[in-house]
């Protein structure tokens, strides 16, 4: 790495306006004093939100199976199919954590699972339209790998499976399946699973057809720093291009119960990444903490690195549940630690809308 990189010099760029290089990235991530490049991240996230408001979404991730037949290494939700802890969740099951959502005040359905062999684009079409008829409810749904599953089983072209379930009432796509968008590690830690390229791909078509998604990043594994800043720059590129990831989530691997092993990394390393993220990604309007993983004093922390955005209640978490971190929070609660970390807090839609101010 280049000897004349410094913060202050990256600092004034940033300040500028001027976008960092990869190289410039790397600087921050690898030699950067923490707090410096705290600082730095805050001044980014106020320049793109002055008001001080931290949102969040009350809404409910509905994993509707855990069986897959990717068999990632880092996963301790799945289970192969005819598994007997493998499931399937009825009409009805999914329809009662509706019931519940909406009782609580929540506009969002979050809902994720295993690619289940069983499953196809039919399937998704009926449930959405079922769904859609009965509740007023927002659904971001499905990851680029399980649009690209689905393409895949039903022969059709990319777009149209899409299409149809756009129209089926498909609203916006969380960024799952991402990891981290590098060939050796994909086939280190999910060999079966969709290429970076594949994911990158079936995110740019989701967003040509009018539809948002987020953007994420799984950290803490088995890739490098360097691996990390590649996987901004490609997500940055594909915002350059489209302008449809609505937020960032990067959030650390939990390796209980999981294949892969290995030790979870610090909080202050989360903290690191964090803002280098938001400082890097000067075209994502939204910097999400994940209080899931890291707990809810971290992500008060975070809001100090460049977040600007809590995520959800998570009324209902299964995926890192599995793996041995257990977290939960309300309404209530998530308010309290907005407004206690100095900031507004804001109920929000699935396309960072506000709906309400507290």
């Amino acid at each position: 790495m280049s000897n004349r990189l410094n913060m202050d010099e990256i600092s004034d760029k940033v300040f500028g306006g001027k976008r960092i290089s990869p190289e410039e990235g790397s600087y921050l991530l690898e030699k950067a004093d923490l707090l410096s490049l705290g600082l730095l991240a805050d001044q980014v996230r106020k320049q793109k939100h002055p008001d001080g408001i931290v949102t969040f979404v009350i809404d409910r991730n509905i994993n509707y199976t855990n069986i897959c037949c990717c068999g990632c290494g880092f996963c301790a939700f799945y289970r192969p199919a005819r598994h007997p802890e493998g499931y399937l969740l009825t009409k009805d099951e999914v329809f009662q954590k509706i019931e519940e959502l909406l009782a609580m005040g929540g506009t969002q359905v979050l809902m994720q699972g295993g690619l289940h062999p069983g499953l196809d684009l039919e399937y998704f079409e009926d449930l959405f339209k079922e769904i859609k008829k009965h509740y007023p409810v927002t659904l971001h749904c499905l990851s680029p790998v399980e649009i690209d599953y689905l393409a895949g089983k039903s022969g059709l072209p990319l777009e149209q499976v899409i299409k149809r379930l756009q129209e089926a009432g498909l609203d916006s796509l969380p960024g799952g399946g991402a990891e981290i968008l590098v060939e050796r590690v994909r086939r280190e830690i999910s060999p079966k699973k969709i290429s970076a390229q594949r994911w990158l791909e079936v995110t740019e078509a989701v967003h040509r057809m009018g539809m948002k998604s987020t953007a994420t990043m799984v950290f803490g594994h088995r890739e490098t720093l360097h691996d990390r800043i590649t996987h901004l720059e490609e997500v940055r590129s594909l915002q350059d291009e489209t302008g449809g990831f609505t937020a960032f989530i990067p959030w650390t691997y939990q390796p209980g119960n999981t294949m892969l092993g290995g030790r979870a990394i610090s909080s202050w390393e989360y903290l690191r990444m964090m803002a280098v993220s938001r400082i890097f990604l000067d075209n994502i309007p939204n910097l999400q903490v994940s209080w899931v993983t890291q707990g809810v004093k971290i992500a008060q922390i975070a809001l100090a690195f460049g977040a600007n955005d809590f995520g959800s209640t998570m009324l209902e978490e299964n995926v890192v549940r599995a793996a041995g971190t257990s977290h939960s929070s309300s309404e209530e609660e998530l308010v309290a630690l907005i407004k206690d970390a100095g900031f507004s807090a804001a109920q929000r839609d699935n396309l960072y809308r506000i709906l309400k101010h507290y």
